[in-house]
């Protein structure tokens, strides 16, 4: 006999909405997650006062109001707004790239003199009529300078590669915006929840039969045969066994360092854009919530290539990935009592908003076919 209606694995952002969409529908269901946290890598862990983003930056931002009201229904979002700030060498420039960015970069003061002046920096590659790689696609897009001090290097640390080593499509083009504006999403809604993301995901599944430290391959048989169907948000080429071969990850590690000082940097996010500095980022936790503690928690984030030993954060997305995702995708779409969702399971990089999106449209379409 069947005990649960859905067995959902992952108790991330796709598996609690799913979670708590169907219990609230009546659904009897039971997560299981293989980490000892709910949440997934939106997980927050609190230190001495401080919520630290244990995986890294979580910024949500959307321009959906049904979204926006629906997250705010589990917890009051603050006005964080995402404005980061590039190290050069030593040198800080504002992202996204803005007039700010510009008067830095040039001197220029108004929005004709920096178009002007990329038009002037883009002028030197205007022969580069279709781009091989990414530098040469960002050279013809923005310039030397933009990319030498802003792009490259970032990129290539990100990447793990040389930029002309780098698919062009990766960057289709380069943000340029002629104000004074440093807000780096242009969503209607942006913010952080008030006390961190666990709050979001403990709302969600408040109610719901939770199991944590459970690994669903070790146990696969069990677990499937107590639930009539199965919803997956982990790595689809590994619940078909690798078939045809394993998709391509990008992952991170992370430095957590704790400082009895009240402000390392002055800003929740810098990017270190120079390659000889090996992490691409520093995150000082704290500014996301305006944190006034005596101490501050920062962590260095720091790229490197996906083994079965890390996480994996950012899916390839080239053809020979995609090509092979698609032979998984046929194999998931055949199975009939397992739904796959989530960043993983779709091998997307997806938004936050959009895997609450793509969840809560899985869940209305099943409970329509229901009725």
């Amino acid at each position: 006999m069947k005990k649960y209606d859905f067995l959902i694995v992952g108790a991330g952002l796709f598996g609690s909405v799913f979670a708590h969409e169907m219990s609230k529908a009546g659904k009897s269901v039971l997560v299981v997650d293989k980490r000892d946290h709910i949440g997934g890598n939106v997980f927050c862990e609190n230190i001495n006062g401080i919520n630290v983003h244990k995986y890294g930056a979580h910024i949500f931002h959307t321009s959906n109001k049904e979204i926006w009201d629906y997250v705010n229904s589990f917890v009051e979002f603050n006005r964080y707004t995402n404005s980061p700030i590039a190290n050069f060498k030593g040198e800080l420039f504002n992202l996204p790239f803005n007039m700010n960015t510009f008067y830095k970069l040039w001197g220029v003061k108004t929005p004709e003199e920096a178009k002007a002046k990329i038009e002037e920096q883009k002028k030197e590659y205007s022969h580069i009529k279709e781009p091989k790689n990414l530098e040469e696609q960002a050279l013809v897009l923005g310039g030397k300078d933009i990319y030498e001090k802003l792009i490259k290097g970032y990129t290539e640390k990100q990447w793990g590669r040389p930029a002309t080593q780098i698919p062009a499509f990766i960057i289709r083009r380069l943000p340029f915006r002629f104000t004074f504006d440093n807000n780096y999403f242009n969503d209607t809604y942006q913010g952080i929840p008030k006390g961190g993301y666990n709050k979001l995901i403990e709302g969600l599944l408040d109610g719901v039969e939770v199991n944590l430290g459970i690994n669903f391959f070790e146990e696969k048989e069990k677990l499937t045969s107590i639930a009539h169907k199965v919803v997956y948000t982990g790595k689809i080429d590994e619940f078909f066994e690798y078939k045809y071969g394993k998709l391509e990850y990008r992952s991170l590690h992370f430095e957590h360092e704790e400082l009895d000082i009240q402000d390392f940097q002055g800003n929740a996010v810098v990017n270190y854009t120079e390659k000889e500095i090996p992490f691409t980022r520093i995150i000082e936790h704290k500014h996301f919530e305006f944190g006034k503690q005596s101490n501050t928690i920062i962590t260095r984030e720091y790229p490197h290539e996906f083994s079965k030993d890390n996480e994996p954060y950012y899916p390839l997305n080239d053809d020979k990935n995609q090509t092979l995702f698609e032979k998984y995708k046929e194999l998931a779409n055949k199975e009939s009592n397992v739904l796959f969702g989530g960043r993983l399971a779709d091998y997307k990089y997806y938004d936050m908003h959009n895997v609450i999106d793509v969840a809560l449209q899985t869940v209305k379409k099943l409970v329509d076919n229901e009725e």
